[in-house]
């Protein structure tokens, strides 16, 4: 249950960052932020469903090389976060960020991280699993999502770069994890 969590937490990294940002520059209500916080975790928790079953989808194809594709993949979107988050990128701040169409559009773009580690989830974990991880994730995602539209309708700052690098980092160690469990190094 606590890896589930840990790994909620990181997926959501980039929800807190874009409601805190997004309450912050539009002066979005409570009610705009609640819906907001809704299409995120439904998006964050839908999208590694998706991957899930995908993923599940070819399971019995790479069975010998599940674990090889699971670190992979958890490895390459923690990269990418921890990339990301060191970059230097100029958002454009004449964009409406609490239209439901924008809104939306965040949602999905906050989420593809979730749909590819969904994908390693549908080749290593029983769908019993992967239901509960998505229910967490789309929960935290939830929850995350309202403390960041509260912390940006009081002014206040997330350490963007700070938080990428160490979800980042958090997957990347369960990618580890998932590989050194297989290859029975650790139980």
């Amino acid at each position: 249950m606590w890896e589930s969590v840990i790994l909620a937490m990181a997926l959501c990294v980039d929800s807190l960052v874009v409601s805190t940002t997004s309450s912050f520059k539009s002066n979005m209500s409570m009610q705009r932020g609640l819906l907001l916080a809704i299409i995120f975790g439904v998006f964050q928790g839908g999208l590694p469903l998706l991957g899930a079953l995908i993923g599940a989808g070819f399971r019995q194809y790479v069975e010998a090389v599940d674990h090889w594709i699971a670190f992979g993949l958890l490895a390459a979107v923690g990269g990418r976060m921890i990339w990301e988050a060191l970059r230097d990128t100029k958002r454009d701040d004449a964009t409406d960020l609490s239209s439901i169409g924008m809104i939306i559009v965040m949602a999905l773009a906050t989420s593809i991280d979730a749909f590819v580690v969904g994908v390693g989830f549908g080749l290593e974990k029983p769908m019993v699993e992967v239901m509960l991880n998505v229910v967490v994730i789309g929960v935290c995602t939830f929850v995350v999502s309202m403390i960041g539209v509260w912390l940006g309708r009081h002014n206040a700052v997330v350490p963007e770069r700070t938080a990428g690098v160490v979800a980042g980092i958090v997957l990347i160690a369960l990618g580890c994890k998932t590989l050194l469990e297989h290859l029975g190094i650790i139980s």
